[in-house]
């Protein structure tokens, strides 16, 4: 099965879908085709036999810095920005088979998010985490990481936008190892044949189970974290500032 997209890359290697976040030049952030294509792989990935588990890394040396600001400069896209961000966001959420973000560099914003998205987390020396959107009015999404590094630590880190290096995202429980930096897609993908040692049916049923546990709570919450939060703040914010520059102009 071959899946050519223009901001990602898809590979399979051994049962293993790779997701490569393929904008290096942008630090790979997060644009709505990515998001769009980020979907499109995951639903032909999980219905195939031939793709058991995935991996999310990045390009070059960054995982992801975020969303793509620029494209809330067109309000004619405020629509397709609110479906492709929610949508791409349960499908990696709802993915039923085990998911693992090989961050190799920057995580930020919304590449926090997606990192947080996945079962687990490694990450090389070089990672960084954090949500520095907040100081731009943009809250950050604190379902699933609270269930990750707890109550208390994911408050303080969306309220105050602070940057983490890989050393206290390995305390905190964020990442579950530090890899040298070129060797982290290699280890990922001896992380997800050691998953695939155990039997497909085993691995859908735990994965079903891992997701629906929570999947009432993340649904509640992630319609209040997201899809409110755009339609409240972020598109009113974008609209707003665009409206004052223009005035300006003229």
């Amino acid at each position: 099965m071959e899946l050519e997209f223009n901001h990602i890359i898809a590979e399979i290697n051994n049962r293993v879908g790779i997701i490569t976040l393929n904008r290096p030049e942008k630090k790979n952030a997060i644009s709505m085709q990515m998001r769009e294509e980020i979907s499109e792989c995951l639903n032909a990935w999980k219905t195939s036999d031939d793709v058991m588990a995935v991996i999310i890394t990045g390009s070059s040396s960054a995982f992801s810095a975020g969303f793509d600001l620029s494209e809330f400069n067109n309000p004619e896209q405020f629509g397709r920005l609110l479906q492709s961000s929610s949508q791409y966001h349960k499908d990696i959420w709802l993915f039923p088979k085990p998911t693992i973000a090989a961050v190799n560099g920057v995580a930020l914003g919304g590449g926090f998010d997606l990192a947080a998205f996945c079962d687990f987390r490694i990450c090389t020396e070089s990672a960084l985490f954090g949500h520095p959107e907040v100081k731009f009015g943009a809250p950050p999404l604190i379902t699933p990481l609270r269930w990750i590094v707890g109550e208390g630590i994911a408050r303080e880190l969306c309220l105050t936008g602070r940057t983490i290096d890989a050393n206290e995202a390995l305390r905190i429980g964020l990442t579950n190892e530090i890899v040298i930096d070129k060797n982290i897609l290699d280890r990922a993908i001896e992380l997800a044949e050691t998953i695939l040692e155990a039997p497909n049916d085993t691995l859908l049923y735990l994965k079903s189970f891992m997701t629906s546990s929570k999947q009432k709570e993340f649904e509640t919450c992630f319609s209040i974290e997201h899809d409110e939060a755009f339609r409240k703040l972020l598109l009113p914010k974008a609209e707003a500032g665009l409206k004052k520059n223009h005035g300006s102009k003229s």
